[in-house]
């Protein structure tokens, strides 16, 4: 890594490189183990230079973005890790349209919407994730979704291409996209949204901050709804019925907020969350006969 770090100076800031990263403090789960190194670009030409070097270095690498719909494990990760945030968050807009980059917090590009009047992203105004993050998952609450609202994708892939995919292109899906599969990097996203009223849409976020607020556990370290829906089902519903509501395994506990978290009571390590995960996946199949795959990413 140190030979690494060296080739990465001559294009990155030295604080922008931290070896042996304590990956906990990049998560919303507010836990997790190391990665050998993290790289934060803070801009797209940065970015790119970083992908250039890895590429020519043969490293192995992953991008994520906010950190707030991953898990690393105690073991960490062996490789670099890429975060895309400050820096990568340019944002344009013409008409009706708003070209962003991918490191821009979705609670920002919703502020942004509201501001040139623009409607159709209230739904994402608490979501804690980055666009990047939110277009890879096609994330989604109160009724709305990514690809309501994305027209085109700009991204990357392995050998440094870059590229422009139209929505009908993305394969999004519940919360799926193409990106999942073929590893390409996310780089900016066009958003297609509606003329509205300012005031209307200003009503709208507010009552989805006061539900999420109100009914999600957002004073602890959590990665949102840990499990997919299972097709004619809701998971939270399923673990509750279960009885597994404030179930605590360790440091780590099935909301007794919300039974579709699994939170950080605030001396979970990554072991207390899966393990926690796989006896509600366990209750749950042996009690419904529904397999819960999780949402949550884990590394």
């Amino acid at each position: 890594m140190t030979e690494l770090k060296k080739h990465l100076l001559n294009y990155i800031d030295e604080n922008a490189i931290t070896l042996d990263a304590d990956m906990g403090k990049h998560t919303s789960f507010r836990c997790g183990g190391p990665a050998a190194m993290l790289v934060q670009p803070d801009s797209l030409a940065q970015l790119l230079a970083v992908l250039d070097v890895l590429r020519d270095e043969k490293s192995k690498f992953m991008v994520m973005g906010n950190g707030s719909n991953i898990l690393f494990t105690e073991k960490g990760y062996d490789g670099v890790v890429v975060k895309v945030g400050k820096g990568m968050d340019r944002i344009t807009c013409s008409g009706n349209t708003i070209y962003a980059e991918s490191g821009i917090l979705l609670s920002a590009l919703s502020k942004y919407a509201l501001d040139q009047k623009l409607s159709g992203l209230e739904f994402a105004c608490g979501i804690p994730g980055s666009l990047g993050g939110a277009v890879f998952m096609n994330a989604g609450a109160y009724g709305g979704e990514m690809k309501n609202v994305v027209s085109m994708v700009s991204s990357i892939n392995s050998y440094g291409i870059m590229k422009d995919r139209p929505a009908d292109k993305l394969d999004l899906s519940y919360r799926h996209s193409i990106f999942m599969e073929n590893g390409e990097i996310i780089l900016g996203v066009r958003l297609k949204l509606d003329e509205g009223l300012p005031s209307l849409i200003e009503a709208k976020m507010k009552e989805n901050n006061q539900q999420r607020n109100s009914k999600q556990p957002v004073h602890l370290g959590s990665a949102g709804s840990f499990f997919k829906r299972p097709e004619g089902y809701f998971a939270g519903k399923l673990i509750e019925d279960a009885g597994l509501k404030g179930l605590t395994v360790g440091g780590a506990q099935v909301s007794k907020m919300h039974a579709g978290f699994i939170v950080n009571l605030g001396s979970a390590v990554p072991s207390d969350i899966i393990n926690l995960m796989a006896v509600v996946q366990e209750t749950v199949l042996d009690k419904f006969g529904v397999k819960l795959e999780p949402e949550v990413r884990i590394i």
